[in-house]
């Protein structure tokens, strides 16, 4: 089989990947509130029901990326789909409400090593003068699924019921195993021999585990030493990695490029300021305005929408205005449209919703694209892998901590019970609070952003080779 050939495969198999984990993040904060009915639980358990796929995702992301590296990304890629459909397939058939966090994990686990294989194999595969469009087709796919994942989602839960929403996953995941095993030859692992580093992947991994927890408990004094305890052993890894021979994550590239150390940071910010919106808006349209399943993700798809359309040319905007004042306009749009959010009430009109979502929308365009491109662009190209791969971190932890932050709303404003009619003010107090707070932090990311100084004046830095 051909260079080319095996290209195409490689670029088909990333596209549903990169479709599947997106498409199923957004989908599910649709269905949230049929599955909350449907089992009785409380406002809380159900917020673990979306949080345990990013924290599962976060954990194991990282450390599964390098294990690829060593032992094979087909390899891990393809046991990262078959835990993915295989938990897809446990979620569509599952009675019993406590199993629903356990199978998220799975998932997110699942999800965590087809996207920490995905691009690498596709680079690896793809020749040189075929691979920007090769990675555009794939980052179109990703936007797609989270364009589409609130519309189609709210859809198939009103017609046919939130098991569909999984239940489309497994023939997807099986032709996917299928294109895997059967059609694409050879593998990959350029650091076979290379060690693992396992205290490294426990600090880490115990550190996000220890905040999340900290922020589940809330406002107790639990959660608050869960939370220190977090960021003692992230400030432990981070000592560790300066240490080891052959790192977990290159903590040298934070210390040796300001515009790689900013634009990391912008990001994580970002997501955390943002990813929670569709979240808080499908309890607010649904639950306090009685829209359908339909009818919410309908309004919920501008953001995603106008972010899907806009990515691409405010990409090519950062080619030719310094990517850091791009972004910085964008973080100032995001912040503005938070903002606006913080003044809903149960009397608020659809255009207003829709202006607030189109100013997301424009806003997060203008971020992500250029934020990417000053990310890529600081380092070697030797340091691609390293680099994406870190960037894909800020993105999970980002939204993680975002729902980190709904959580711990929910937990105070309306407790382990579950959501009626009798604390819908809670609720809408705790959604308004939580874009209070989103504002705030989006603010407070302008300054990282534009803080990285110019790309342009910089100098490339090398990551950590064996």
């Amino acid at each position: 089989m051909g260079e080319r050939s095996v290209g195409r495969i490689a670029l088909f198999i990333a596209v549903l990947a990169g479709f599947l984990g997106p498409f199923d993040v957004s989908a599910v904060n649709i269905a949230l509130p049929t599955i909350g009915a449907e089992f009785s639980l409380d406002a809380v358990s159900l917020s673990w029901v979306s949080t345990a796929y990013l924290l599962s995702s976060a954990l194991f992301l990282v450390p599964f990326g390098r294990i690829a590296d060593i032992v094979g990304r087909k390899r891990i890629f393809t046991l990262g789909l078959i835990l993915f459909t295989l938990a897809s397939l446990a979620m569509a058939l599952t009675v019993l409400p406590a199993t629903l966090v356990p199978i998220r994990l799975v998932q997110g686990m699942g999800g965590a090593l087809i996207y920490g294989t995905a691009v690498a194999i596709l680079t690896a595969v793809t020749p040189p003068q075929d691979r920007g469009k090769a990675l555009g087709i794939y980052t179109t796919a990703v936007y797609l699924g989270l364009s589409i994942g609130p519309f189609l989602g709210g859809f198939m839960t009103e017609t046919i019921g939130w098991r569909s929403i999984f239940l489309v996953n497994v023939p997807v995941g099986l032709f996917a195993l299928w294109l895997v095993t059967r059609r694409l030859p050879g593998e990959w692992a350029e650091a076979r021999g290379e060690g693992f580093d396992t205290p490294g992947a426990i600090l880490y991994g115990l550190s996000l585990v220890c905040v999340m927890l900290g922020f589940g408990w809330l406002p107790g004094a639990r959660g608050a030493a869960l939370i220190a305890a977090g960021i003692l052993l992230l400030a432990g890894f981070v000592l560790h990695e300066q240490k080891v021979r052959f790192p977990l994550l290159d903590i040298g590239l934070f210390t040796r490029n300001r515009v790689f150390a900013f634009s990391n940071l912008a990001a994580l910010i970002n997501y955390s300021a943002t990813f929670a919106v569709t979240f808080f808006l499908s309890f607010y349209l649904q639950t306090l305005r009685g829209l359908t399943p339909a009818a919410a993700g309908a309004i919920l798809i501008t953001q995603p929408l106008i972010q899907a359309i806009l990515s691409s040319p405010a990409g090519r905007l950062s080619d030719r205005v310094e990517p850091g004042k791009v972004a910085s306009a964008g973080m100032a749009l995001c912040a503005a449209g938070l903002l606006l959010l913080a003044f809903i009430d149960t009397d608020t009109t659809l255009s207003f919703l829709l202006v607030a979502l189109g100013l997301l929308g424009m806003g997060f365009a203008l971020f992500s694209s250029p934020n990417t491109n000053a990310v890529m662009s600081s380092v070697e190209r030797k340091c691609y892998g390293v680099a994406s791969g870190t960037l894909g971190t800020m993105r999970l932890v980002g939204q993680m901590l975002s729902m980190g932050i709904a959580m711990t709303l929910f937990s105070v404003y309306i407790g382990q019970v579950e959501i009626s009619p009798a604390n819908y003010p809670e609720l809408l107090s705790a959604i308004q609070v939580g874009f209070i707070v989103f504002t705030i932090l989006c603010t407070i990311g302008i300054y990282p952003s534009l803080a990285r100084g110019n790309l342009r004046d910089k100098e490339k830095a090398a990551c950590k080779v064996s």
